[in-house]
């Protein structure tokens, strides 16, 4: 049997991450806390390291490290004492900006927040009053203080993409619906050990980089910046704009051009896979029916506010977008389906209230205009589900590419049941029909199923042309995801060998029933499967959910009011990191540090 490299502990990992060999049992013992890291992957070492002693990352020379290592051994902790009340005042201080930060609060109010504090205390504790005289939340500290732990979560993201074995961007210029003037541009890494990492790599003006030479110069010195190259890159998922994907002219031509050359995988573009309801609905509203339906809503938010039928509408629309109703941010909000099923079923309230204050009611007597919003509840909502299961974390490409194909399959089904009027996956506008024709009788036609297949092969057309390039790398995704049931004589020449030899591996078939695929790939010895390995790499770098730009989109979407106020790029882009990443900042780095970093 072979030995997995990736279950024993590895020498260069006393001077990397402070840990020795225990002399007894598994695992890693911490030379600083005398902590014992249970496990022996290396990713499981590196995170207690990161998290609790990032802190001696400033001996980084060879000898300096020797020598801290030495000490350690001799049980002499150098630099990182406990913090001084000082200190902690400033780390509590940094905590509340962040928290502000993640609420969508201006920096003005942490002033008030330190009001609440110090009443709090005076009723309460009065003999702790004094602990607040260190914590300063004036709107000038908390801005610097943001700056400081985006810097810091950024650095943390520097450190670890120079490990990235692979990596894929994801390129959204569609989350500000109030603003449209930035990009964001997130990364997904995958590390030596399958470890993936998203996270936010920048934020582009697009205001001052209008053009794409402007964008692509922007985007690649963000790379550099965080150390990575283009022959790295594996893949692209990107919006449906021009901008995006313009035959001749898009950002995705210009970076595949970039880069082409003899050591790079071929970059792997998925356009649609980002704002899924804003790729299809433009092509299901045949009626512009969600525009008519916004401007019910701003009546009801306006003048029908106190009416209790429309209060869970208005509370979920408060949720969803903040209290103040803009335009296009209403549009995207009901084109995500959910809230146009609540829609549908107060129709009649809805219309009651448009007659008492004076406003047009004739889209309820329009028979084509009915059925096309019933059509439209319905296919919004099976587009609603697929769109929920991309939000799906940590489940790779390849289940993702599943789901696409299942509802290009459910497309198909549709088309038929359109034809022979079979309205069985259409329950809204089954309703629909039935009402109307209990209402015009004499009328036997009361839709026409040539409107509505057409409008289904729309669809089918564009998720064709928005995700073919996932069909080319069919036999990766599939490879990845079954390697044991694979057969050898499908996959490619370079691979077979190493395919059977996997498949001829009692012990590594167990490891891979029991243990999810990041976890099997991650112990699979690279030495002895160096090409799917690679396979690997590559599949779990590609985006398998929008999950970290629905983040982006919802904290827009909540916050617009904080958001429009005058807030320089640098704020922006921190704000939209803090809300976006699962990375702790280091708390101790930045209170030590304070004072070079003018905190």
């Amino acid at each position: 049997m072979e030995v997995d490299e990736a279950l024993v502990f590895r020498p260069e990992w006393t001077q990397r991450y402070l840990v020795v060999e225990p002399p007894e049992g598994d695992g890693a013992l911490c030379l600083v806390c005398r902590r014992l890291v249970a496990s022996t992957r290396e990713r499981d070492v590196r995170r207690h390291y990161e998290a609790e002693h990032e802190y001696y990352e400033r001996y980084a020379a060879e000898g300096e490290r020797a020598a801290l290592v030495e000490r350690l051994r001799q049980g002499e902790v150098p630099g990182a004492g406990p913090l001084t009340p000082e200190e902690r005042a400033a780390r509590a201080g940094l905590g509340l900006c962040r928290l502000l930060a993640l609420k969508g609060r201006g920096w003005a109010e942490g002033d008030f927040v330190y009001q609440c504090m110090e009443v709090f205390l005076r009723e309460v504790l009065p003999e702790h009053v004094g602990v607040l005289e260190g914590i300063d939340l004036s709107p000038e500290v908390a801005r610097q203080r943001m700056l400081n732990i985006d810097k810091n979560l950024r650095a943390q993201l520097f450190r670890r993409a120079r490990d990235f074995k692979a990596y894929s961007l994801a390129l959204d210029d569609q989350a500000f619906v109030a603003y449209e003037n930035y990009l964001l541009v997130f990364i997904r890494g995958v590390g030596p050990d399958l470890e993936v990492q998203e996270d936010l790599l920048t934020m582009i003006n697009l205001t001052h980089h209008f053009s794409v030479g402007a964008l692509m110069s922007a985007i690649l010195e963000a790379l550099q910046t965080a150390g990575l190259s283009l022959q790295r890159m594996v893949g692209l998922t990107t919006t449906h704009t021009l901008r995006m994907i313009g035959e001749n002219s898009g950002l995705v031509s210009y970076m595949r051009e970039k880069a082409v050359s003899p050591n790079c995988w071929n970059v792997i573009h998925y356009s649609g896979f980002l704002h899924l309801e804003l790729l299809t609905s433009y092509d299901v509203d045949v009626n512009q029916i969600i525009n008519t339906i916004s401007e019910w809503i701003v009546l009801i938010k306006t003048r029908g506010v106190r009416r209790p039928e429309f209060q869970p509408l208005l509370t979920q629309s408060e949720s969803e977008h903040g209290e103040r109703v803009n335009g296009r941010c209403l549009n995207n909000w009901l084109r995500r389906g959910k809230t146009l099923k609540v829609i549908f079923s107060l129709r009649k309230e809805i219309e009651a209230f448009l007659v008492s204050v004076g406003a047009t009611t004739v889209h309820f007597s329009d028979k084509q205009w009915l059925c096309d919003f019933g059509f439209l509840v319905d296919i919004m909502d099976h587009l609603r589900e697929l769109s929920e299961e991309l939000q799906i974390t940590k489940v790779f490409a390849a289940a993702a590419f599943d789901h696409i194909c299942a509802f290009e399959v459910k497309l198909n089904l549709f088309q038929r049941h359109i034809e022979e009027r079979n309205l069985t996956h259409f329950p809204a506008f089954r309703e629909l029909v039935d009402e109307l024709k209990q209402q015009f009788k004499e009328d036997q036609k009361i839709f026409d199923p040539d409107r509505y297949q057409m409008v289904i092969c729309r669809l089918q057309k564009e998720f064709e042309r928005h995700f073919k390039d996932l069909k080319f790398i069919k036999k990766d995704l599939e490879l990845f995801a079954n390697p044991f049931n694979f057969k050898p004589e499908y996959a490619p020449i370079s691979v077979r060998v190493e395919l059977t030899k996997l498949q001829a591996n009692t012990s590594l078939w167990n490891d891979y029933r029991i243990k999810d695929l990041g976890q099997f790939y991650a112990g699979l010895s690279a030495e002895s499967y160096p090409i799917i390995k690679g396979v690997a790499y590559k599949v779990a770098s590609l985006f398998d959910s929008n999950q970290i730009c629905e983040k982006a989109f919802s904290y827009l979407t909540q916050n617009q009011h904080t958001l429009s106020q005058p807030l320089t790029d640098e704020h922006l882009q921190a704000l939209f990191r803090v809300a976006t990443t699962e990375m702790e900042p280091h708390w101790d780095d930045l209170v030590r540090g304070r004072n070079e970093s003018n905190q």
